[in-house]
């Protein structure tokens, strides 16, 4: 199976630089985005035509032109469910999740803690409550986590990691909580298969022509359950992929 992951940072503004050939392109088995930044009542024809033969799931934002997370699959799913089943962190449209005979796909836009770390302390909750969510649906059966979880775990993950140090992405804090979810039996599959590739981002920067000197991130990940690591063929970062601020990152795996 093939699966993509992209932070569109506003798809109706994507589809207008490239989102559709991408897309189409691409032709992955499963496709999940992020930052929609619409409300389903929103998709035009224009819109709706990208995913025909593909089966759409939306979980906009109560707020419009915020957040909202989407995912285009091409096998319908046993199941879908939208958040945490938790009020405080089911208002932002952040969570959706596929059940499959095999596993589970779980597509994600964490919160980010923001300049000054004004939203650090819910950002460590949320992390909690992910991670409890994602062990419970690992006990039945496999998962893949996917997304924009808007943290650079090691040093080798940013261009930049003493001069970024607690900065939103790169805290202590941050950074501790995705060792606990890898550690809860989860794999970071671009890791996994590359555990020394260095200059490897997926966000850059709008400013100071970050992108072009390559002056990112890797903030977007696709972690799977250990128990099926094995089964990682690649782990792809569409870096020459434009469109966005994020770049889409990809798997291919056996499931």
């Amino acid at each position: 199976m093939k699966l993509i992951s992209w932070n569109v940072n506003g798809l109706r503004a994507a589809v207008n630089k490239g989102f559709k050939d991408f897309f189409q392109e691409i032709d992955s088995d499963i496709f999940c985005i992020q930052e929609t930044k619409m409300q389903e009542e929103q998709i035009d024809i224009e819109i709706a035509n990208i995913f025909q033969g593909y089966h759409a799931y939306w979980n906009s934002a109560i707020k419009k032109g915020y957040s909202g997370t989407a995912v285009f699959t091409k096998q319908k799913p046993i199941n879908v469910t939208y958040g945490l089943g938790i009020e405080e962190h089911d208002q932002e449209g952040r969570i959706i999740t596929l059940e499959y005979e095999k596993f589970y796909l779980v597509n994600c836009y964490t919160p980010n803690s923001k300049r000054e770390l004004e939203r650090l302390s819910y950002r460590m909750v949320w992390e909690d409550e992910v991670r409890k969510y994602l062990s419970k649906l690992n006990q039945t059966k496999p998962v893949i986590y996917c997304g924009d979880l808007n943290v650079a775990h090691e040093e080798i993950d940013l261009k930049n990691p003493k001069t970024n140090h607690q900065s939103a992405g790169f805290t202590d804090d941050e950074r501790n909580k995705m060792t606990e979810l890898l550690n809860a039996g989860f794999t970071d599959s671009f890791r996994y298969l590359y555990p020394e590739k260095e200059n490897a981002y997926s966000w850059w920067s709008y400013m100071f022509h970050a992108r072009e000197k390559n002056v990112g991130w890797r903030i977007d990940y696709f972690i799977v359950s250990k128990s099926i690591e094995k089964n990682i063929k690649e782990s792809t970062i569409y870096d020459q992929v434009f469109g966005s601020d994020h770049c889409p990152v990809g798997i291919e795996i056996d499931v």
